[in-house]
């Protein structure tokens, strides 16, 4: 990850632009979609500024003003001054997918975008909202943590009442509620690694991966692939002379065995 991606509030916040001409103008309407309030070059509250020069000297002029500022910088076009590049931006308010690529394309990362806005159902942003709204009764409905991240994991995957690319109504999150909400898989599953390559995993596999609470690895397993395990799951060696790891954890989780891939030729 070259790029750490990162979310602004900038409802009512001052953001700085510099320059003028259509690449202005279209910053300058995407920061005002998020609330913000475009201000001058020399406005003593802004944390960031966006320059849109289209003459280099002046650009390189800008950005040194302001970096002497201490103000994190996006220039236009210009991936090597920035600070911080603008996402290709997917809009389900309020849930927001940003793409980005590190300067390397724009298209890329428009193209993805594209992809994304046609898969993802526009009552996303409905379901979300449902979700925040309905966090007491859940608190209420499953005390404990853990259990209450299963079943809320449960709910959201493929195929489960609150699966976000089905097709979701206004009142799926009280339904679900209504029926006392089903906790997710929990037990042991074991996965056998075809290669290094996260390409080569199942949707199974990479659905189990993303919701395991222990992961225990036996052999190498590359990089990319740990990559796919959820932040916060537990990763634990694999067996050690003949002691089953997973038999000592908790019976209410679940637990993945992840074998490495065999040697390739």
């Amino acid at each position: 990850m070259r790029s750490f991606p990162i979310f602004l509030e900038l409802q009512a916040q001052p953001v700085i632009l510099i320059g003028e001409g259509p690449a202005a103008d279209a910053k300058r309407r995407l920061y005002q979609r998020a609330g913000a309030i475009i201000v001058g070059e020399f406005h003593p509250c802004s944390k960031i500024v966006v320059i849109a020069e289209e003459d280099d000297d002046a650009a390189h002029a800008a950005v040194a003003r302001c970096r002497a500022r201490g103000l994190l910088i996006n220039v236009v076009d210009r991936p090597a001054l920035c600070d911080f590049t603008t996402p290709a931006i997917v809009d389900r308010n309020p849930v927001t997918i940003a793409i980005g690529t590190g300067g390397a394309s724009a298209g890329l990362a428009k193209a993805l975008r594209q992809r994304l806005e046609a898969l993802l159902p526009e009552t996303l942003g409905a379901l979300a909202k449902g979700l925040f709204a309905a966090r007491p009764a859940i608190k209420d409905t499953w005390p404990d943590g853990r259990e209450r991240r299963q079943a809320i994991d449960a709910a959201l995957q493929p195929g489960g009442p609150l699966d976000p690319f089905g097709d979701i109504k206004n009142d799926a999150v009280n339904d679900w509620l209504a029926e006392g909400g089903d906790k997710r898989q929990i037990g042991i599953e074991q996965i056998d690694l075809a290669s290094n390559d996260p390409d080569d995993l199942t949707l199974k596999q990479a659905r189990l991966l993303a919701s395991a609470d222990y992961v225990i690895t036996i052999g190498s397993v590359g990089a990319a692939i740990m990559a796919r395990i959820r932040a916060d799951a537990d990763i634990l060696p694999g067996p050690d002379h003949g002691h089953d790891r997973d038999h000592d954890l908790p019976a209410d989780a679940l637990i993945i065995r992840l074998t490495a891939a065999a040697t390739e030729n």
